[in-house]
């Protein structure tokens, strides 16, 4: 066994490894840009190395730095996580050639399986059932559209190099096959550097079922069984689990034959997930499950195994590249329970899901159960790195009790500034559709009504009420404070006991918020530098002020302004100054956090100016085009 290794990546992935790392003793090595500099990872390694500024392909991207790092170091082999040089075969070869431990599958797996196109054609031969589309060479728009009709609509563009949802776009009309097959080629070119795409026939009620499989030197391949992924919104992964809802004793067998068969076709070694997707239309069943794609690299929802089967993946991936067989054999890998994992992301639902970075000036995690991530209060949520910042993970016996005891974790989660996805999280745990196992990966567009955000309780307002006299009002702070007097209008009363009522606003709209009411409230409130307060509950954070002024932020304005929530890059501005939009029509588009984001026309209208042109990099908070309502 090598006794070092350097993790070729950064936030929780590499907080992951450094965890059994340290506890096999081997001694852990990070790298990290400058933007990363304080990051959690960085200090929990015992040798950082510095590797260049912020942007990924100048830094976690740059496979000599990295190597250089390792020589430097006196590494002996190298994790590469997941995500950046994972599923790279030339940097692979790289780590082998300077006589390092590559901890992932051979090269020539990697490249067997890293194109959707040629990795289908290949499970084709190896008598892997696959899904209907068009995989060929000629990439011609003309081409492109003509095979997508051949299909049928609707239909799923995916980058052939893709993964993570990126460079994948569903078009569901002829007429806007164009503008999806031209996002789709721009991610793909963005994210891999490959523009080329394969089309498929979307599935009306796809269920994505992946296989965890594990492959030694030895030539024995095993699988891990199942996890159930299909609770997705724009094909990211949001819920994951294991085992599959539904998933009966033959179907398993049928689905993790199918992964060894094409496990076995590349030679495998290490982890890798086999992915497949399944019509739900009429539950589970093996005839209706065609295999996707591998992910020749460690998954982000690999705790959920571990959980059901009590195997520590990292650990195994050290001895199988140190050449030691796979621990256990088939017969004897247990699968106990029900394991769930939602992914927390830096990102506001009530604004379009649109990314939110900055500093985490309040930052608490449930302690009850497994929490991996990445950063920590103090840190930093960075525009330039996935927006993903931690994973929560429960075991329970049952679904049921799993789903409660995940949707009770996330409400727990408090995060401000940034905004986070936890008050989604818990809405869709909650959902009884979601409870009984009916789901599918159009579930949250489907339900988007019913998930969306509730206003503050009025136990929760009772809670702030009691708050503001308490803590902010009893004589002691600055008495400047908006919040240092009880409101003049609602706290006294002539000729009668005093009110314990404040006049508040959140987020804009007015509200009481009476003490007498009070019940007790079990969330955090936090005072914030610009005198406003945040209430916590079920996960969300609400911005309180005294003033109805309180309510700012990117996104759409009222006037119709389209503003950048962060810094990026325009890559498309579909619509022109005079063109007239619907609601929900997009403007401009935006590259940011490794994704692209549509700022649409908050109301039926005209575009009145488009104040920026393609390849433009622009700031947060910039005015990029402004849409007219229809009287005006």
């Amino acid at each position: 066994m090598f006794k070092s290794v350097l993790v070729a990546n950064r936030g929780e992935i590499a907080c992951r490894v450094f965890r059994t790392a340290r506890r096999m003793g081997l001694r852990t090595i990070a790298v990290y840009s400058e933007a990363d500099a304080k990051a959690l990872h960085v200090r929990e390694a015992d040798e950082a190395v510095l590797i260049g500024p912020a942007p990924a392909r100048e830094s976690y991207l740059d496979a000599a730095k990295v190597l250089a790092a390792a020589k430097a170091t006196g590494a002996e082999a190298i994790h590469p996580g997941y995500g950046f040089l994972s599923e790279n075969a030339d940097f692979a070869e790289a780590v082998t050639a300077a006589g390092l431990v590559w901890i992932g599958p051979p090269p020539a797996a990697i490249r067997a399986m890293g194109l959707k196109d040629a990795a289908k054609k290949l499970m084709i031969a190896a008598g892997v059932p696959v899904t209907p589309g068009y995989l060929g060479e000629d990439q011609s728009e003309a081409t492109l559209t003509a095979e997508a009709a051949r299909i049928g609509y609707p239909v799923l563009i995916k980058a052939v190099a893709g993964g993570g949802g990126k460079g994948m776009k569903r078009v569901d009309r002829a007429e806007d096959f164009a503008a999806g097959l031209a996002s789709a080629q721009r991610e793909g070119q963005s994210s891999f550097g490959d523009p080329r795409v394969l089309i498929e026939r979307y599935i009306t009620r796809p269920r994505h079922i992946e296989v965890q499989v594990f492959g030694d030197t030895h030539g024995t391949v095993v699988h891990l069984y199942e996890r159930d992924c299909s609770l997705q919104r724009r094909h990211q992964k949001v819920i994951e689990e294991a085992p599959a809802p539904g998933m009966d004793a033959a179907t398993r067998k049928a689905v993790t034959d199918a992964a060894i068969k094409a496990a076995r076709a590349v030679h495998y070694e290490g982890a890798g997930t086999i992915e497949f997707i399944a019509d739900a239309s009429d539950g589970l069943k093996a005839d209706r499950i065609w295999f996707m794609e591998m992910n020749t690299r460690l998954q982000v929802e690999h705790p959920v195994t571990e959980a059901v089967t009590g195997v520590d993946l990292v650990e195994w991936q050290f001895r199988v590249a140190a050449g030691e067989p796979i621990p256990l054999k088939q017969a004897d890998i247990p699968l106990n329970g029900w394991a769930m994992e939602a992914r927390l992301y830096a990102e506001d639902p009530a604004n379009g899901f649109l990314p939110s970075i900055g500093k985490l000036d309040h930052f608490v995690m449930p302690d009850d159960i497994r929490v991996d991530t990445g950063v920590e209060q103090g840190g930093e949520v960075s525009q330039f790195y996935d927006p993903m910042i931690a994973k929560l993970i429960v075991h329970a016996a049952s679904r049921e009790e799993a789903a409660a005891a995940l949707a009770d974790a996330c409400a727990e989660v408090e995060v401000w500034p940034v905004r986070t996805n936890a008050g989604f999280l818990v809405r869709c745990l909650e959902h009884p559709r979601f409870v009984s196992g009916d789901v599918d990966t159009g579930f949250i567009a489907t339900e988007e009504d019913d998930l969306a955000r509730p206003p503050l309780s009025d136990a929760a307002l009772a809670g702030v009420a009691r708050f503001i006299r308490v803590t902010m009002t009893d004589g002691a702070g600055d008495r400047s404070s908006p919040w240092s007097h009880f409101d003049d209008a609602v706290g006294f009363r002539l000729n009668a006991a005093p009110s314990l009522a404040q006049t508040v606003f959140i987020e804009g709209e007015r509200f009481t918020a009476d003490e007498a009411d009070f019940e007790g409230y079990s969330g955090s409130i936090v005072a914030t530098e610009a005198d406003e307060l945040v209430a916590f509950e079920d996960g969300v954070g609400f911005v309180i002020s005294r003033r109805s002024s309180a309510q700012t932020g990117s996104g759409p304005a009222s006037d119709g302004s389209l503003r950048a929530p962060m810094p990026g890059k325009i890559v498309a501005t579909p619509a022109r100054p005079g063109d007239v939009v619907t609601k929900g029509q997009p403007v401009v588009v935006l590259e940011a956090m490794k994704m692209e984001h549509a700022l649409v026309a908050p109301f039926d209208g005209v575009v009145g100016e488009i104040g920026v042109a393609v390849g433009d990099q622009v700031t947060a908070d910039t005015v990029l085009a402004v849409v007219k309502a229809n009287d005006q």
